[in-house]
């Protein structure tokens, strides 16, 4: 898999897409592993830059981020990507080490629906994907 400055397509289109957002290694390839262990295609992205023309083209089921990014513009991204007519009706967990509470509140603010420590995420990523995907 290639991190580089666009979306690689990790998985045949059978299965339903998540976008992965990360720029550190550890979490992010772990949780796309997570999401190819539950039948999902994933997708990455290391550039905040790229999010909302990669789920423009891509037309994912969910997009995951991890909020603790060294650019600082994830939450500018998710401001984008909610923004967007095409895909402002994105279900978005964010994720991070201990997201701190100020972090937390601008990505909320910003519009994740979801948010969870990496622990967490790894560890309950079903019930934190049904969480998100519920309709209100």
């Amino acid at each position: 898999m290639q991190l580089g400055g666009g979306c690689a397509n990790v998985r045949a289109m059978t299965e339903p897409l998540a976008i992965v957002l990360y720029e550190r290694l550890m979490p992010g390839s772990q949780l796309v592993n997570r999401l190819q262990d539950l039948k999902y295609r994933v997708q990455t992205v290391n550039d905040p830059a790229l999010l909302v023309d990669c789920a423009e083209q891509a037309k994912p089921m969910l997009v995951l981020v991890d909020l603790e990014s060294s650019r600082k513009a994830v939450c500018g991204a998710i401001i984008r990507l909610r923004q967007n007519p095409g895909t402002a009706h994105l279900p978005v967990i964010g994720f991070g080490t201990e997201p701190p509470a100020d972090l937390q509140e601008e990505a909320r603010k910003a519009g994740v629906n979801v948010i969870a420590n990496e622990a967490a995420i790894l560890g309950h990523l079903p019930q934190l994907l049904e969480q998100a995907l519920q309709i209100d």
